[in-house]
């Protein structure tokens, strides 16, 4: 069986490499420079851009990379499954779909299941991971899927950005607009609702903010001590760092996970963003 994400997952070039699941890119543009996000941009170039006033731009996954990759599925006889980025936030999904359609016409036995996860960053990610460890473990493509759709609609994201300016210019937030200025050093927390990001809660500093975030995963998260936990970051380490110490020492988790943000999230969520994602109840 076939695993797909694209990289809305936030999941590392290697973890792509060392899992056998094949990875999508979505599209980067800085300047007049465009590639492909994990693979020809990385997400630190995006940040030092964003620094210095530079707005960059994303795209989609192109429909000749959906296309080329489910005719070799459909070409190799095997089972496939794709875990999207949500479809709130990128149209990747849809082309996806699209070009599965075109692809079964002439390969109607193709067995190839789409989720759009309503997930993003490392929210998808985990799903991602979790589909890899089912599919080690011997499971069909059906049960993975009845699985995962399961999953995701548990998956909770929080997250905070150090401006929601770069949300709102890339029509990222539906909500924003009573949240953008007021008050200095307002930091707004967000979350994720039917797949897109809505702003819940705004507080004075970070540390605020970022205190109401442990406050959210206790009353929110289920049974946290067998959960793994994410954490995504804008480059700013050093405060993923100092949360990931914080769940550890209050909720004893199995694990946390800390990765940098993708070029492709990031360029709209900015430098200074921090995101984490459990399972709720």
């Amino acid at each position: 069986m076939r695993i797909f994400a694209d990289s809305g997952s936030d999941l590392p070039k290697s973890f792509f490499d060392d899992n056998d699941v094949t990875l999508i890119p979505l599209r980067v543009l800085i300047d007049d420079k465009e590639g492909d996000d994990v693979l020809e941009i990385d997400s630190k170039e995006v940040f030092d851009a964003i620094r210095n006033g530079k707005h960059p731009k994303t795209s989609q996954a192109s429909p000749e990379k959906f296309l080329s990759t489910w005719k070799e599925l459909a070409e190799s006889g095997e089972d496939g499954l794709y875990i999207a980025f949500s479809s709130e936030l990128s149209g990747t999904y849809n082309t996806g779909v699209m070009m599965k359609d075109q692809v079964k016409e002439g390969n109607p036995n193709m067995n190839l299941v789409l989720i759009d996860s309503r997930c993003a960053s490392l929210g998808c990610g985990l799903l991602v991971k979790e589909a890899v460890r089912l599919r080690d473990a011997g499971d069909d493509v059906r049960t993975i899927e009845r699985k995962i759709r399961d999953m995701a609609a548990h998956m909770e994201h929080l997250f905070t950005v150090e401006d929601l300016d770069y949300l709102a210019k890339g029509g990222r937030v539906s909500k924003a607009s009573a949240f953008i200025g007021g008050l200095l050093n307002i930091k707004p927390l967000l979350h994720v609702e039917g797949g897109r990001l809505v702003p819940i809660e705004k507080h004075r500093g970070r540390k605020k903010v970022l205190r109401r975030m442990l406050e959210l995963i206790e009353e929110r998260g289920a049974e946290l001590s067998k959960q793994t936990i994410a954490i995504s970051h804008g480059d700013d380490e050093s405060t993923a760092l100092e949360m990931k110490a914080l769940i550890e020492e209050k909720f004893q988790p199995k694990d946390v996970e800390i990765h940098m943000i993708g070029s492709a999230i990031g360029s709209h969520a900015g430098p200074g963003t921090i995101a984490i994602f459990f399972l709720n109840k």
